[in-house]
């Protein structure tokens, strides 16, 4: 079901959706789904069939792959929905949990009203004209970071896949020093990495890049922002955070503001 070469294909080259000359990029810590290999695989196929001679990190339009990705979830939902462009797109999409708020840091870095957050969500989020790019850091989807679903491929030349660890060892370097490359070429105005738990090594990429640059711890302000790392690289800021822009467990007090966190960004440029 999964076929080496288009696997490879997209560990290589698949970074994400949107452009990348997008001015605000959010770069996640992975796709979330996953659990399923039909998924994966229909992912893949998208991409080594609409991308096929791509040799370098490249970003899709998300709406165009999701049409060709079924959805795949028991209950009343599943004849709601055939595919992920109906379920996040379309007329009865349903909002995104992490996306709300990236949209909302969007609006409160651009000193913008807030939208109506799902209609946002539909017409232009991550789109290639839209603001934002949705940039993944590790190349496969998954649940979690405590799940991982691919040690059960049998493919010789993916032995690194065996374990979550090896895997994230094994693109690492590839994947920081692409993204890191392409801030230089592009020069958005912010990259907000979030979700990350290698800050340390994250850093270091960046200061390998980017000797003239300094990091600066920010704290956290409750119910506003996340403590996060901030460092402006050439003309672009670059803000680091363990956080991801959801609420954990739909708990209000573990929560921000990212529209606040966008306007405070601002504000300190």
């Amino acid at each position: 079901m999964i076929e080496a070469a288009k696997l490879k294909h997209w560990i290589d080259n698949f970074y994400g959706y949107g452009s990348w000359h997008a001015p605000i990029w959010f770069v996640g810590y992975e796709e979330g789904g996953g659990d399923l290999p039909e998924e994966v695989a229909e992912k893949l196929n998208y991409f080594y069939r609409n991308h096929p001679s791509a040799d370098q990190a490249t970003l899709c339009d998300i709406r165009t792959l999701y049409r060709e990705v079924a959805f795949r979830v028991d209950g009343p939902r599943a004849e709601v929905f055939a595919n992920l462009y109906e379920h996040r797109f379309d007329r009865k999409a349903v909002i995104h949990g992490y996306w709300k708020n990236l949209i909302a840091f969007v609006h409160g870095y651009r000193n913008k009203k807030l939208p109506d957050l799902l209609e946002y969500q539909k017409a232009s989020f991550a789109s290639p004209s839209s603001n934002e790019a949705w940039i993944q850091f590790y190349p496969l989807p998954s649940p979690n970071n405590h799940a991982w679903y691919y040690a059960w491929l049998d493919l010789p030349a993916f032995d690194f896949l065996k374990t979550r660890d090896r895997y994230q060892e094994h693109v690492y370097q590839q994947r920081i020093q692409s993204i890191l490359r392409n801030i230089k070429v592009y020069k958005p105005q912010v990259v907000l990495m979030y979700g990350m738990d290698n800050i340390n090594a994250l850093k270091e990429s960046v200061l390998s890049s980017f000797p003239d640059s300094k990091f600066k711890m920010v704290k956290a302000i409750p119910h506003q922002i996340p403590q996060h790392h901030r460092a402006e690289v050439d003309t672009t800021i670059l803000l680091i955070t363990t956080q991801i822009p959801g609420l954990r467990h739909g708990r209000t007090e573990t929560g921000f503001d990212w529209q606040e966190f966008g306007k405070i960004v601002r504000e300190n440029s």
